[in-house]
């Protein structure tokens, strides 16, 4: 087969296990919804394996393969088909998305298993990940937008999961309403390419803009800027970013779906797949750039004092999706992808053991009560321990190597860019200390009550339903999360698909060593080969090796410090947050950014709201229009009385009326 027939069954396989799940959920078993959920992922990922073995088999200046099902519209010169673009781009994310979301299907198997909602999650789960799918392959603009919008809902979809919590459904509608402003941003900056030139087609417009857009003109920041706007909202980004540690609401298995393998890396793979516009538009580029650098700062600094465990990796997730976002605006495409791609291992992994222990904690997630759980869950703390080590960059783990990759790649580009590397080191301090408080606050120490109970019991610990947030009783039958909680040490599915992960989170950075191995650099060719940047900027080997030995004492010194303030000297701990008690209470405050959004965006609009509901709705539109309604409605009531039927009365009105025209060219006349 094809490769674009391969791409077609990775689209059609998730659509119609998620079809089928939803419509037959009556006669389908929990179990044999959740297998059938698994088992089209599980296509879906085969068949990008089958796309990639095609498009190896072509030669590299071939392997951009378009592909339409049926012209959806074709007026005045302008086509729009619903097509399918498969390049090494597309078939790299679609077999990281897919794999990585069949391990996170697998691990929900069982750790929803006593979930009310278990049929309705699998058909969510598959139309997430189709959606995702969808965005990745779209041969064009238009249908970029059709699966960005789709990721928008089933985030929704999926962060209310548990709808009768209501914090729940408030993080789903604030990530839907901020996604619908990265929406309108995509489909303004798809209008302008239409209009500027004549096509949405991604290699069209890619083939024609060097032609009609001069370097840095207005026309083509702004496309890209808009492009930019669409980025940022879904991959959090500031000032996008608040719905990102909101989304936690969602079951564990969502999280790791979002953070790892759907949704946040959108953004970066199309600023990515847009590379030709960015680079015809370098202001709009390096303003990414900073964007992401300042967003992986402001991120890795929130989670040095996040109590609560996902919201901490969660905001680990922002930071990371900041070095993506600024490694392709800055050209270094290829280590972007390849620190996608390692993240999406270690942070899906990182979600996972966090589950198992949040379950092993009766649902209570904040670390400040955890401690001991590499007694009581050895395999789940051991798992923890390597998705962060991944995390923090140490070697040999797979983020040792994308990660660095990318810092070096902007040191080579000397200048301005020299921020970019010292600012992504300080962010991989950062982040090497708070994945170490993760561990050391976790998994070292006396064991805390829950560990003490599954140590003596083997079972983990069972409380009231309530909810974690608010504290709010819950009726686990109707909307909330299972009366029963598992853990990996006790499901198999769990442990294979963490087991898996923690593999791929260690030897995944294998594949891109420097001066050794150079597999995805070159199958990236495929996409990439027509970037100045990424044909010109090749980063000495050297100059590699130092920049990765720079990063692993970075990772190794934050590591040390966080041993010594959790572990060796806590009371150091205790007087640096007395001492510095402002600087804590204002990243704890996360920047006051959502106070800030509140003051500047949603106050004005609510009393821009309360102005037209108070005085246009009610005076213009209640008062004159309805006043004028009236009056039609008055005439038309006489009017309807006129309409007797009778002789007499139709004799009378002729009469009256003749009488009256006399009299009046009577007068006239005289």
């Amino acid at each position: 087969m094809s490769a674009t027939t391969y791409g077609w069954l990775i689209l059609a396989a998730p659509l119609a296990g998620s079809i089928t799940i939803g419509a037959g959920w009556r006669k389908l078993s929990p179990q044999a919804a959740g297998i059938l959920g698994v088992g089209a992922i599980a296509v879906s990922f085969l068949s990008a394996l089958g796309a990639l073995w095609a498009l190896l088999d072509v030669p590299v200046e071939e392997r951009q393969m378009v592909d339409s099902l049926y012209t959806y519209a074709d007026l005045g010169g302008i086509k729009i088909d619903l097509s399918i673009l498969v390049d090494p781009l597309a078939v790299f994310m679609a077999l990281t998305v897919s794999g990585v979301s069949m391990l996170i299907h697998l691990y929900s198997l069982a750790y929803m298993r006593s979930d009310e909602g278990y049929r309705r999650f699998f058909a969510y789960l598959n139309f997430f990940v189709f959606s995702m799918l969808l965005l990745i392959l779209a041969g064009n603009f238009v249908l970029l937008i059709v699966g960005w919008a789709f990721v928008g809902y089933a985030s929704y979809a999926l962060i209310s999961f548990w709808y009768r919590r209501n914090t729940a459904t408030a993080a789903g509608m604030k990530a839907f309403v901020i996604n619908v402003v990265g929406d309108i941003g995509l489909v303004l900056a798809a209008i302008l390419l239409l209009r500027e030139l004549g096509s949405v087609d991604y290699l069209t417009v890619f083939d024609r803009a060097p032609q009609h857009f001069a370097v840095n003109q207005p026309t083509a920041i702004a496309i890209c800027l808009l492009i930019c706007v669409g980025a940022f909202a879904k991959s959090a980004q500031l000032p996008f970013h608040t719905w990102l540690a909101d989304a936690m609401e969602g079951p564990t298995p969502v999280s790791a779906l979002i953070h790892a393998a759907t949704m946040v890396t959108a953004g970066v793979y199309l600023i990515a797949r847009a590379h030709p516009l960015f680079e015809l538009a370098p202001t709009a580029a390096d303003i990414a750039a900073f964007v992401g650098l300042t967003t992986l700062i402001f991120a890795g600094t929130v989670a040095l004092v996040v109590t609560d465990l996902k919201r901490i990796i969660a905001y680990s997730t922002m930071s990371q999706i900041g070095y993506m976002i600024m490694g392709v605006s800055i050209g270094a495409y290829g280590a972007g992808m390849f620190h996608l791609m390692t993240h999406a291992f270690f942070k899906a992994l990182l979600f996972m053991a966090a589950g198992s222990i949040i379950a092993a904690m009766a649902s209570r997630q904040n670390i400040d009560r955890m401690s001991g759980f590499a007694r009581a869950m050895p395999f789940t703390s051991g798992l923890l321990v390597v998705g962060s080590l991944a995390l923090a960059g140490f070697p040999p783990f797979s983020g040792f190597f994308s990660k660095d990759e990318i810092l070096v790649f902007a040191a080579e580009r000397g200048g301005m860019y020299w921020i970019f590397a010292i600012g992504g080191y300080v962010g991989a301090f950062l982040t090497a200390f708070y994945s170490f408080r993760i561990v050391f606050r976790v998994c070292f120490g006396d064991p805390c009550e829950e560990a003490e109970e599954l140590i003596r019991t083997g079972l983990p610990a069972h409380g009231p339903p309530e909810n974690p947030v608010s504290g709010e009783p819950e009726d686990v039958a109707v909307g909330f999360p299972g009366a029963d909680h598992h853990i990996a040490e006790k499901n198999w599915e769990m442990k294979l698909a963490m087991g898996t992960l923690g593999v791929l989170a260690l030897l995944g950075g294998l594949i891109q060593i420097p001066g050794v191995s150079h597999l995805l650099e070159s199958f990236f060719d495929g996409s990439f080969g027509d970037s100045k940047l990424y044909t010109t900027v090749q980063v000495p080997t050297g100059t590699a090796w130092a920049g990765l030995l720079i990063g692993a004492l970075t990772s190794l010194l934050a590591i040390s410090l966080a041993h010594h303030l959790y572990i060796s000297d806590r009371s150091l701990l205790a007087r640096i947050r007395a001492e510095s008690s402002q600087i804590h209470d204002f990243l704890a405050a996360k920047w006051y950014f959502d106070e800030l959004l509140d003051l500047l965006i949603y106050r004005p609009l609510t009393a821009v709201g309360r102005f037209f509901d108070g005085f246009a709705e009610r005076w213009v539109v209640g008062g004159v229009v309805g006043g004028t309604v009236a009056v039609v409605r008055r005439f038309g009531s006489l009017t309807r009385t006129a309409q007797s039927g009778y002789l007499r009365f139709y004799a009378a009105v002729l009469s009256t009326g003749t009488v009256g025209l006399g009299l009046y060219f009577l007068i006239a006349s005289s």
